[in-house]
Order: structure tokens, then sequence, then C-alpha cells
């Protein structure tokens, strides 16, 4: 099929657009546009770095006025007050990823706060030191955990197990996940640590079964969340699930590099046995300011959070989780399945005949707002530059030869993915 044929498409992409029982509300965010003119762009980067909400600059203005006027009272005086700004995230934080608000804390970015978890969580053995992450984890969680396992005095190489797709296949099987920790081998692990949807992939993984099953082999079981939160609905307290991180620049829509979260099982958080790594804003609010040499940890998720919070920073996290909040992760889940659905399809009629494929699972329960499409034996970041300059269609590269493709919800549009389809289809 040529592109003229999906040009027929393009008014039955618009209906789709004003029909949609979520209006898109792309309206409400910044969208780079082609080469500096109109029309802008058609975004898929979504799991890379979100758009600017349209907000943030307001509501950044908010806190630098406070800044300018109040100095240091604005502590305790500014519109937000910051020495609590931290607690104006803690229930949309909560709701965002199924937990209760004294489970939950924004602070330090993910990869920081991953560490800050292993150092509680991570409690190796002599017999059971082993971490288990899966094989195309995001590398920085790689790094993380090597150096974790270097740091208690066991070789990288012998503690840290990946866990592989079958022969064939681009992606895990929970059953074999779970076979794994069942054998022998599941006797020596002390963590399992996944990404809840993976990064290269796109493969939203059965983080309840894992969990369990986790657990049920006498292991800690923790989740980075970068690609899941703000993509998939999410259930950590009822799921068991000893702890979580997850950045907040992705789905989330905060900014590049902005503050990230973590979560800690309620049945963790008031256990003073647990180690932990502390500072200023590990104690106990009613303590903090008496500047006492010990602390009275708070027996929430703050009893991680070392320092006072960024709240430039914060600012636009909470602009995103307002946003989040008020659309709810039900309805956006369920857009975001529209929107995967009808690129995939548009994908498979037209670009896959050309020599492409799909790594992404092609089961809707399986994967978030993403598909993540091998251009044969193109170069994908020349396949990329062509997309953005050629048609105005951004998309996110893994090289040798992927392109992630991320219809999110909130900003892109039936149209969008049209025009994706479109565009690569003349690239091809």
């Amino acid at each position: 099929m040529t592109g003229n044929a999906l040009d027929g498409l393009d008014d039955g992409a618009r209906r789709l657009d004003a029909t949609d029982p979520l209006p898109t509300m792309r309206e409400r965010f910044l969208i780079p546009p082609h080469d500096g003119a109109e029309p802008a762009v058609a975004y898929m980067a979504g799991n890379s770095l979100g758009l600017q909400p349209k907000r943030v600059a307001d509501d950044l203005a908010v806190e630098l006025r406070d800044w300018a006027t109040l100095a240091v009272e604005g502590h305790r005086e500014a519109t937000h007050p910051w020495v609590d700004f931290h607690e104006l995230l803690r229930g949309r934080l909560g709701r965002l990823v199924g937990a209760r608000e004294v489970e939950v804390v924004a602070m330090n970015s993910l990869t920081v706060n991953l560490h800050l978890m292993m150092a509680s969580f991570y409690r190796p053995t002599t017999d059971r030191y082993r971490i288990l992450i899966e094989d195309t984890a995001f590398p920085s969680d790689s790094y993380a955990v090597r150096s974790h396992a270097a740091h208690r005095g066991f070789d990288p190489d012998d503690a840290i197990m990946r866990a592989r797709p079958r022969d064939g296949e681009d992606n895990l099987r929970t059953e074999d996940v779970e076979a794994l920790l069942r054998s022998d081998a599941g006797t020596h692990i002390a963590l399992v640590l996944f990404g809840g949807v993976n990064y290269y992939t796109g493969e939203l993984m059965d983080i309840p079964a894992i969990t369990r099953a986790g657990h049920d082999a006498g292991a800690v079981v923790g989740w980075d969340l970068a690609h899941a939160a703000g993509n998939v609905e999410l259930s950590l307290h009822d799921w068991e699930v000893d702890f979580a991180a997850w950045c907040t620049y992705k789905y989330l829509n905060s900014g590049p590099g902005a503050v990230a979260a973590a979560f800690v099982h309620e049945l963790h958080v008031g256990d003073e046995a647990i180690p932990r790594l502390s500072g200023w804003w590990s104690n106990d609010p009613a303590n903090r300011f008496r500047m006492l040499p010990t602390l009275t940890p708070v027996a929430t998720a703050d009893a991680w959070q070392l320092s006072n919070p960024p709240i430039l920073a914060l600012a636009p996290v909470l602009t995103s989780l307002t946003m989040f909040d008020a659309v709810g992760m039900p309805a956006l889940r369920a857009k975001s399945r529209r929107l995967t659905a009808y690129l995939e399809d548009l994908l498979d009629h037209y670009v896959l005949p050309l020599g492409h494929r799909v790594l992404t699972p092609r089961d809707p329960d399986r994967r978030g707002s993403q598909l993540s499409v091998e251009v044969g034996d193109r170069d994908a970041p020349k396949v990329a530059a062509q997309l953005r300059h050629e048609h105005g269609v951004i998309a996110d590269v893994r090289e040798p030869n992927v392109i992630r493709l991320a219809p999110v919800p909130m900003y892109c549009t039936f149209h969008d993915c049209w025009r994706v389809a479109r565009a690569l289809v003349e690239v091809s």
C-alpha cells in the first residue's frame, strides 16, 4: 500500500477524535511546531519526555513571586508554604499508583530512590544474595543493582540474574518468571527488581503475579515504574509490592529531570528495624526543627526522604498530578488502549508489510501506551530524523533499529496516529 491509500483515512481519524468518550486535552499543552511552522508536530515521544502543560509557567510564577516577596518567610507564609509543599502531592501520588498516602513521597530522582530503597530492602545473606532483573532492564537499573551487589561484597557477575525471553521471542512470559522463582535458583534470590513496563519493548509486566511469586520464593519485590506511572493503572498497596520508584518526566509531564517519587508499603513504613539512610526530612515533623542530634523516624514513606523539598522543581509535578487527578487513570488508560489499538491497526495494514516489525505484545493487557517498531535493517536515528523534518513526527529512538511510538492519551490524537503511519510509509 502507499501513502495515497492512507490519505483516504484522514477524515476517519478526525471523526474518531471528535467522537471519542474522552476529548483530547491537547490544547492544555505546548506542542512543538513542525520546523518552526504550523501545524504542530505529532508527538510520540512522551515515553521519553512528556510535553509541557501550559499551566506550568503560571504555577512556577507563584513560587517565584513568593520567593521574591517573602524570601525565607516563604517557608511558612508562601501561597503553598514550602516547609510542607510535598504534602500537596501525597494524596495525588497515592491515587495515581493505588497507594495509601503514608506510602508515597515525592523526592530525588529515580535512580537515587532505587538506591535508597535497595539500601533498606536488599539484605543479602551468604546463601540468599542474588538480585533478579529482566534482561532488557533500563541500563541505569543494571548499573544500580550491580553496584549494590559489589557494595555488599558480592561478585556482580554472579549476584545479578537476568530473566530472558524464550529463544525467538521479544517479551518475557509471566509463567517463566514464576517458574524461575519456584526453582532451586529462586532460593538464592534476595531481591526481585523489574520494570513495570519495559522501556524497550513496551511490555507491561504482570506486577501482582510476579510480586506474589517473589514473596512465595522468600524474596523482597520492588518495581521501577518509570514507564508505568501515568501510563497504566496500578494498585501497589493491594498488590503488596514492597517498594517502588518512578520518575515524573515521561508520562507524567513534569519537565526534564523532574523530581521523582517512591512507594514503601505500609507493612514497612513503621518498621524501625529496617535499615535506612537518613537525613533532615526523615525526621518526625514535630522534631524536625528542634535540631536534635538523633532523629525520630516518621511512620510514612517520608522516613526515606533526606532533604527539604526543591520547590521550583516540585511545582511542575504538582501541576501535572493535578491534571491526572482530575481525569483519573481509568479514563486515561481506556483512551490509551483505543489510541494504541488504532495505531497498531494502521501499522499492520500499511507499515509492517514494508519490512518492519512490532516488538510490543499484541495483547492490550500486556502493554501500555507504546508500540516499539523494528525498522528492518534501517538506521533508526536516520529514520527518526526523516520523520521529524519531513513529516513533523517526533518519535523516540533506540539504536540500532527501533523506533518507539507512544500515543499518550492526554495530548495524542487519532489524527496523530494517522500522521505517524503515513510518515512511516513515506520514509520506508
